[in-house]
């Protein structure tokens, strides 16, 4: 039982990673596989370090980052989406002035999609899953879930060209509406 609920949880946070990462394919800027397996990594460590984390802290952090983590997520993917939208809109312009799967831009991508894993990290502690096997299970989901995610991506954006950034860049501005929502108005 402990392992189908792992496997759900894993999944339901690599949905942002997976988002993102058909994103960053569409867009076309990573042109090895060294990079692709780098963002997938990234996103993967950055789940499963955020969980850790989470489970670490407990609750006594928790209330003071659920304060805003909600906004650092908005803003960080509204930027990126908004640089999708308008590359998406001018021939001429790329998503991002760099390789995403280096840099702060591989940071910023990386944090933003692993917020809500700090908090399903206390979750973790409080259902009392293995945390060792959960953090291995986050990780793994994500990057793979990631990988898949820039592979369809990239034949997306191969065949429907650069309007499907314009709506990789709405989709993930529509994931930082929905997490403010959920938070400020759900209460979640």
């Amino acid at each position: 039982m402990e392992f189908v609920t792992i496997t759900l949880i894993s999944i339901a946070l690599a949905m942002d990673a997976l988002a993102v990462s058909l994103c960053i394919g569409i867009a076309g800027q990573i042109a090895s596989l060294r990079g692709k397996i780098r963002l997938a990594a990234h996103f993967g460590i950055f789940q499963s370090g955020m969980t850790a984390l989470g489970w670490l802290v407990g609750s006594t952090m928790i209330q003071f980052v659920s304060q805003f983590d909600h906004w650092i997520a908005f803003a960080l993917l509204g930027y990126v989406g908004i640089n999708l939208i308008r590359s998406g809109l001018d021939k001429d312009r790329k998503a991002f002035q760099q390789d995403p799967s280096t840099g702060k831009v591989l940071v910023i991508l990386s944090f933003a999609t692993s917020i809500d894993a700090f908090a399903v990290g206390l979750s973790i502690a409080l259902i009392q899953v293995p945390i060792l096997l959960s953090v291995v299970m986050i990780g793994l989901v994500a990057f793979l879930l990631s990988m898949i995610g820039l592979f369809t991506g990239i034949r997306l954006g191969e065949a429907f060209g650069k309007r499907m950034e314009v709506l990789g860049g709405l989709i993930l501005l529509g994931i930082g509406v929905r997490v403010v929502v959920t938070h400020v108005f759900l209460g979640a």
